[in-house]
């Protein structure tokens, strides 16, 4: 009998690695840099690979996804309707409850330091979510 070797799946950060060299563009070196920022806002992020090609990133529940389209960067924040933005990062899905989207396109500058802070928010909000004050029962 012939022992099979074994493959393992790409990890999730593995794909996006790969996505982004497949872009070979604009989009790949932008999806690199804020993925690169948000690395630095949250060095335990989690990355994943979901919806057949969209990575996302989680800290204590979902912060945003990363898609790219033809002429678009799109991240978008599972909650950020609930995010104060005093940097007016947010400039599309602004008239969702729930998400709100910054769109980045060829050449657009983003404000570093206020994308970091609003990924820390998005963290904060997303730990407030999931703790429960003391004393109280869950059913």
């Amino acid at each position: 009998m012939q022992a099979s070797a074994i493959t393992s799946a790409p990890s999730p950060s593995q794909r996006i690695d790969a996505h982004i060299a497949e872009l070979g563009d604009w989009r790949g070196e932008t999806l690199a840099h804020v993925r690169g920022l948000i690395r630095q806002a949250i060095p335990d992020v989690v990355e994943e690979w979901k919806w057949r090609g969209v990575p996302v990133w989680y800290r204590d529940g979902m912060i945003c996804t990363g898609e790219t389209y033809r002429n678009a960067v799109k991240l978008t924040f599972a909650k950020g309707a609930a995010l104060t933005d005093p940097s007016g990062l947010f400039n599309a899905g602004l008239d969702g409850n729930a998400r709100r989207a910054i769109d980045l396109h060829q050449g657009d500058a983003l404000d570093e330091e206020a994308f970091r802070a609003l990924l820390r928010a998005a963290v904060a909000l997303n730990r407030s979510k999931t703790r429960q004050p003391s004393g109280s029962r869950r059913s």
